[in-house]
């Protein structure tokens, strides 16, 4: 038992003696870090409701950039290599589509500037771009661009004074209008949560 408890201890150690991360007016901070799109299950129908339509996960790396307008109050955005989904019609795949998703949000950051743990939350607004988007059977396939709300939320662990490391995961309103061979056939709703981990550095 002794032998399972030192490592957890010597672990929580370190963390007490790490130095706070604060996050005062002025700083600015950049994350790196890897997310996953997952859109909600069941995307709706297209073709006058008959025919359901899924959206599935990806995973790339991303890059956020939060400026702090006051203690604790920061102006973010998050950018990211293209997201690439599978599409699936009546559950067999049918295409594919690439996007990028920037999000502008203004999040809180609670308790003092200086804590060693930082759970935070934010809103705003996202526009996501559609491109490269195509049907298996070579039919053509349009995806409108959407804005949407987003909404935020996520912890900071202090590393040391300049770095944290981040855990976070938003929701994110994406609603596209789908023409298939210039016809339209519905609107997707892709709706996801985007969850993920990054290192943060403040400058």
């Amino acid at each position: 038992m002794i032998r399972k408890i030192a490592p957890l201890a010597a672990a929580a150690a370190l963390f007490m003696a790490a130095p706070a991360f604060a996050q005062s007016k002025g700083d600015f901070t950049v994350g790196f870090g890897v997310h996953q799109v997952a859109p909600k299950s069941n995307n709706g129908k297209l073709i006058n409701n008959s025919v359901a339509v899924d959206v599935g996960n990806s995973l790339r790396p991303t890059i956020t950039g939060e400026y702090f307008v006051a203690d604790n109050l920061g102006v973010e955005i998050i950018a990211a290599l293209p997201f690439s989904h599978e599409i699936s019609l009546a559950g067999v795949r049918a295409g594919s589509t690439k996007h990028l998703p920037p999000t502008l949000s203004l999040q809180y950051h609670f308790g003092a500037t200086d804590a060693k743990v930082k759970p935070f939350l934010g809103a705003g607004v996202n526009y996501t771009y559609f491109y490269g988007e195509g049907l298996d059977n070579g039919a053509k396939l349009d995806l409108k661009n959407s804005w949407g709300a987003a909404a935020h939320a996520g912890i900071d662990f202090a590393l040391h004074e300049r770095g944290a490391f981040r855990v976070d995961v938003r929701w994110i309103d994406i609603d596209s209008k789908v023409r298939v061979g210039g016809a339209n056939v519905g609107t997707v709703n892709i709706d996801p949560l985007v969850y993920g981990a990054s290192y943060v550095l403040k400058f």
